[in-house]
């Protein structure tokens, strides 16, 4: 059990040392993994930014993901019922969205480039691993030297998914029974747009000093 997300972020930062010399950076999840991956990014000395995708869904059922964007890059698992047309009109609407929250967090910063550095995505639990799954997807695609899911609690199934998509998933808890991430802290407050920017805000600060 965590007493709140900056707790988890301190022992998850105790498991992550090994990182602290390589050319790393810390991409954290919005909103809940930030407060996570602001105590591993101070803990490491890396520097933090937001990592954002949204899911394209089917066009016969929009919950139902086919790939995922991110601002640069993305993916499609082809289907036979699905036109390039509405995969280009989809992406044009994800990344719109997107856009707008990357102004949000990180104003007018370019995305750092990610080849050959060591990649460590953060959030603040995980129950499927289907978000994640995406991420790493477009991820991928940057070239990155190594990929780690680094997360305070997951469940055993997400564990064994994503185990195989990345070069190492490091986790404090593996509970035999998973409930959802918020049983597993005493404070599961959500974060607000505000503390996110707070967190960003503080981090750039250390850096610069």
């Amino acid at each position: 059990m965590f007493h709140d997300r900056i707790d988890a972020g301190l022992q998850l930062a105790a498991k992550l040392k090994k990182y602290k010399n390589d050319p790393g950076i810390v991409l954290a999840i919005p909103r809940g993994g930030m407060p996570v991956a602001y105590a591993v990014a101070k803990e490491l000395n890396f520097p933090v930014e937001v990592i954002l995708t949204k899911k394209i869904g089917h066009p016969m059922n929009k919950e139902y993901a086919i790939g995922a964007a991110s601002l640069t890059d993305y993916f499609i698992v082809p289907h036979d019922d699905v036109s390039q047309a509405y995969i280009e009109q989809e992406l044009k609407k994800v990344r719109e969205k997107l856009k707008d929250m990357y102004t949000l967090f990180m104003g007018n910063a370019e995305p750092t480039n990610l080849k050959n550095k060591t990649v460590i995505v953060i959030d603040d639990g995980i129950a499927t691993g289907n978000t994640l799954m995406a991420i790493i997807n477009v991820l991928r695609k940057s070239m990155p030297g190594k990929i780690i899911i680094a997360v305070p609690v997951a469940s055993k199934t997400a564990v064994a998914k994503l185990s195989n998509m990345v070069d190492e998933v490091v986790t404090v808890l593996i509970p035999d029974e998973f409930y959802g991430v918020g049983r597993f802290y005493e404070d599961f407050t959500q974060v607000s747009n505000e503390e996110v920017l707070d967190y960003l805000a503080k981090l750039r600060q250390l850096n610069k000093a």
